[in-house]
């Protein structure tokens, strides 16, 4: 049993390197060609990323489907919903102990008892904030990931320049019922490496 499990584990992380190249870190299309980061950070931060994800399945299965995880120029950035604040405290332990770690932004939320109308309103807003980014001419949509939890926006993302990351901030702001919006949005010039 161990060994199909140490196999699964291994296929997983084989298949999800093979998906950069076309797929792109982000798995909502981000290429290699275009996204801002060296081809070498992107590199790192796909590594960093398996890496985490191994670690954080071995402490528990749970972990694949109910933590998010995402990692730009060495930041971790995490969400998700987990049941104590002791897995919370854990699972960022987890994230400072990766190798070539800058930061972590632990957005984890406690789980509460499921809300329908509360998921779809958040699934509402995803969407809406989703779309706006793709009709904005002044913004590369695929540069950004969204979560909206209790009507609060966490979006993470690389901007080109400081107009398109107040831009993004501007069409998250307009969706209705949004409480709040948390942006971890890095700035190409504050990228470690950059493309030439």
């Amino acid at each position: 049993m161990k060994n199909k499990f140490i196999l699964l584990l291994f296929l997983f992380i084989l298949n999800g390197c093979i998906g950069t190249s076309s797929q792109g870190l982000f798995g909502t299309g981000v290429s290699v060609a275009i996204d801002p980061r060296s081809l070498g950070t992107q590199i790192d931060d796909n590594i960093m990323q398996k890496n985490l994800t191994a670690r954080l399945l071995l402490e528990n299965k749970k972990y694949l489907l109910s933590v998010n995880l995402k990692v730009l120029d060495g930041r971790i950035f995490l969400t998700g919903k987990v049941d104590q604040p002791e897995e919370k405290l854990n699972i960022t332990k987890i994230a400072w102990e990766t190798k070539g770690v800058r930061s972590v932004r632990n957005n984890l939320i406690i789980k509460e008892k499921f809300n329908f109308k509360q998921s779809a309103t958040d699934l509402l807003i995803t969407s809406q904030l989703r779309t706006a980014l793709i009709l904005n001419k002044n913004i590369k949509s695929t540069n950004y990931n969204i979560d909206t939890y209790k009507k609060k926006i966490y979006i993470y993302g690389i901007a080109q320049t400081k107009e398109e990351q107040k831009e993004v901030l501007k069409e998250g702001k307009s969706i209705p019922d949004v409480k709040s919006i948390i942006a971890s949005i890095l700035l190409v010039e504050d990228l470690r490496i950059q493309k030439n």
